[in-house]
């Protein structure tokens, strides 16, 4: 057996938005000593931004121990590893949106991407950002998602899970009114395809059944109201299904999430962000995570955002956070086990 499989996975962990409750669902996560027995965390943050966090935090156990470190190889199991990504006096304003923390949460994403392709780290999960302060010339992408397939060169699917459902969305952060031009038979494909081979590979799904959703209310009704899934979605779904997989659609909406048809299926997808991201939030708010399919490397967050309103009030709750450490983790072994199970044994 690999290796790799008997020692505690190393979970980097980008701090995300200062401002927001980042450090309060990380701290809150990590404040059950149980969650070192399972992996070894290393935070690209500021012990001294954590250490703000945790005052105000009457429900954290105040002897909480941070752990300084100057590179993610040096991080300690059973230890809170940081990676102190400056040693400024840090301006915290709790709730709203700052230049500096824009500024630091590129810095925490770019150090924690550079250790996972070094291979100092095993898997990635993000705390919240602000997609609007974490703008830079070096960083023009409406989210996580989209740096990320940047950043790796890789294509990708964001990936909702939750223990209810999986639901991928084809088109992420797009305007609504630009996603039927961007459903080209080639995106729907890629991500079919790929969503097919994330639940098999990642989530141990031997031969999983894909549902499609449908554009327009009722899949078209016929053409009374439109030709798009027909003309458009099902050809791309038969063409699938020709190399294997087993995929069916396109499903209207409604009452495929009112009669709780997903129940049948091992993954949806989804064609735009509200169709997937409705359902998803209604059926698993607190602990649904956000997951990037398709990359070279494991990557996962919360399924929520920055949370101002609720910043530093002790009211966030890190049940999302910590189901993105475990699922971060389940994956990587995972990706071990099948690639272990379909190596060419002659090489």
């Amino acid at each position: 057996m690999n290796n790799k499989n008997e020692r505690k996975i190393k979970v980097a962990i980008s701090h995300g938005d200062i401002n927001g409750v980042g450090y309060e669902v990380i701290l809150k996560t990590f404040a059950d000593s149980r969650m070192f027995d399972f992996c070894t965390p290393v935070v690209y943050g500021s012990t001294k931004v954590a250490s703000y966090h945790k005052k105000l935090l009457a429900s954290l156990p105040q002897e909480m121990a941070f752990s300084s470190v100057r590179d993610a190889s040096e991080a300690q199991d059973a230890k809170f590893n940081f990676i102190n990504l400056t040693q400024d006096e840090i301006k915290i304003d709790l709730g709203k949106s700052t230049d500096v923390a824009g500024r630091l949460s590129r810095e925490s994403l770019n150090r924690a991407c550079e250790d996972l392709k070094a291979g100092k780290v095993d898997v990635l999960v993000t705390a919240p950002i602000n997609k609007r302060n974490i703008q830079a010339p070096d960083f023009d992408f409406p989210g996580h998602t989209e740096y990320l397939s940047h950043q790796f060169g890789s294509s990708s699917l964001m990936f909702m899970v939750c223990d209810r459902i999986r639901i991928g969305i084809v088109t992420n952060h797009l305007a609504l009114k630009d996603v039927p031009a961007a459903l080209t038979h080639n995106l729907l494909f890629d991500k079919m395809m790929l969503m097919n081979e994330s639940l098999k590979r990642d989530f141990g799904i031997t031969r999983p059944k894909i549902a499609v959703l449908a554009l327009d209310p009722h899949a078209g009704d016929g053409g009374v109201i439109g030709d798009f899934d027909k003309r458009v979605i099902r050809p791309v779904i038969d063409d699938v299904q020709s190399k294997g997989v087993l995929a069916y659609g396109p499903f209207p909406s409604d009452g495929f999430f009112g009669n709780s048809e997903f129940n049948n299926f091992d993954g949806v997808l989804a064609l735009y962000h509200d169709q997937g991201l409705i359902p998803f939030k209604l059926m698993s708010f607190t602990e649904g995570v956000n997951y990037t399919a398709g990359l070279p490397y494991v990557r996962t967050s919360p399924a929520h955002g920055t949370a101002y309103d609720i910043a530093g009030k002790d009211k966030a709750c890190e049940q999302s956070f910590r189901s993105a450490v475990f699922l971060a983790c389940n994956i990587y072994r995972n990706r071990l086990e099948y690639d272990e199970l379909n190596a060419d044994p002659l090489k």
